[in-house]
């Protein structure tokens, strides 16, 4: 009886077991690739030619002495956007022995058409609006590849972002605030799977001209 009673233990065991891979397989979506974000990187949209980093400070206000009537003695005040970029890659769920099946085809080629933009802080005090920008949904469209790798340029920070709570505040102020946005980018491959993935980047909200 104790024997019967062991076994039965084991068997539920197994059963959980497979039942929690297939979730997390479910969870992945029903495509057979992975998609992979090999770079995320944002620049600030106030400075010219910035390279592209892995920390982006986002200015919330900043000076500018053109076009007209603008000079550098009539100084007027702007607010942009910031933009990113990420390259995507694509890896199969099922890994083969090498040379030997399972290669991708054009039918594994995934198309990106849109992306989500959502904030949250180390400290926990995540409130859209009250310690963070509200998150925000955005269009981008590319096709990754099969083999080989995709670069998407997208828009990381929007200028309505820093004219609401809680980033316009930061207007002629020394204060920062320092966020970790978590961005989604969803897309679909040629046969209709959907497949999404998540990436993050800081980004460092402040009026960088105060001294």
């Amino acid at each position: 009886m104790r024997d019967m009673r062991t076994w039965k233990t084991v068997a539920s065991l197994i059963v959980l077991a497979s039942t929690v891979s297939c979730g997390d397989v479910a969870r992945q979506g029903r495509s057979p690739m992975y998609l992979v974000i090999d770079s995320l990187k944002g620049s600030s949209g106030n400075v010219t030619d910035e390279e592209a980093s892995d920390v982006l400070h986002s200015d919330v206000l900043t000076a500018v002495s053109s076009p007209e009537p603008c000079s550098a003695t009539s100084l007027c005040y702007a607010v942009f956007n910031d933009s990113g970029v990420v390259i995507l890659r694509l890896s199969p769920k099922d890994v083969a022995t090498p040379g030997v099946g399972n290669q991708p085809s054009t039918n594994n080629q995934v198309t990106i058409n849109r992306y989500r933009v959502a904030y949250r802080r180390a400290d926990g005090r995540n409130t859209p609006g009250v310690d963070v920008p509200y998150a925000w949904d955005g269009a981008v469209t590319g096709t990754v590849p099969a083999t080989g790798t995709a670069s998407l340029a997208f828009e990381l920070v929007r200028h309505t972002t820093k004219r609401e709570p809680p980033i316009v505040q930061l207007t002629r102020s020394p204060t920062t605030i320092t966020t970790i946005a978590d961005i989604t980018f969803y897309g679909r491959d040629q046969v209709g799977n959907d497949i999404s993935v998540t990436g993050s980047i800081q980004v460092d909200f402040g009026d960088f001209g105060v001294q």
